[in-house]
């Protein structure tokens, strides 16, 4: 159980993962809010529970952000917003890695800092990012995003122990390939750049996680509430993988 009267703030709660985040959270007592860059997004998946909350925000708007997490001091942070791209590594231009790793590390950077500034005095909280298996290991064609998952893991680990006395735990959850609209966008890349199709496509993906499927947003929820819930205040700086058995 989470404690009672306990807030969120899940970035990225628009689509896919982030959304499922929101509304597990909700249906377990807690007041959330979900931020993202589009509007409509965010204010479909609020009008599915009366305890969502949308509030438009880009997470690498560093002063935004900010004055969104003072004016909420929410006891749970889910840093879930981020995007890919795919090149061949010789292809991939500077401007595609900087764009990968500002919304992928940056963004989760800020959104963690201003996350534990806005807990400060408080004696509990929860500051969770949602990286991926390529935070783990290494995939092809994909380098800029590794890396920054990479990054997201170091950032996770080295928090946890600046604050393990401080009644507030820090994780990253690691899914595989997602049953998401992300990966439909993978699929079609794929099917873009190889001419196979999308039947195919996906199967290659499925082929990565040992139960040969892509990875429900549910169970990452399920993950979340596990981290968020009684029992688990002695998890702190780790990087959970919800791969199938990939990682």
């Amino acid at each position: 159980m989470i404690p009672g009267g306990a807030t969120a703030l899940v970035t990225g709660g628009g689509t896919g993962v982030g959304a499922e985040i929101a509304l597990a959270l909700a249906d377990a007592g807690v007041a959330v809010t979900i931020c993202g860059r589009r509007p409509d997004p965010l204010q479909a998946v609020a009008a599915r529970h009366a305890a969502i909350t949308a509030v438009p925000c880009d997470i690498t708007d560093e002063a935004a952000l900010a004055a969104l997490m003072q004016d909420l001091r929410p006891d749970i942070v889910i840093a879930n917003a981020g995007a890919s791209e795919s090149a061949p590594f010789a292809r991939t231009t500077r401007e595609a890695f900087e764009r990968i790793m500002t919304v992928n590390l940056t963004g989760t950077f800020l959104t963690l800092r201003e996350g534990l500034r806005a807990m400060d005095g408080k004696p509990w909280g929860r500051l969770i990012a949602i990286a991926s298996t390529a935070g783990l290991k290494g995939y092809p064609y994909v380098a800029p995003y590794a890396a920054a998952k990479h990054g997201v893991i170091g950032m996770i680990r080295s928090v946890a122990l600046e604050v393990a006395r401080k009644g507030i735990t820090v994780n990253a959850i690691c899914p595989g390939f997602l049953d998401t609209e992300m990966t439909e966008r993978s699929i079609a890349n794929i099917v873009e750049t190889t001419g196979r199709s999308a039947e195919e496509a996906r199967a290659s993906l499925e082929a990565t996680n040992p139960m040969r499927r892509l990875v429900p947003p549910a169970d990452v929820a399920r993950a979340v509430l596990y981290l968020c819930a009684e029992g688990s205040d002695m998890v702190t700086g780790q990087a959970l993988s919800i791969s199938g058995g990939e990682t």
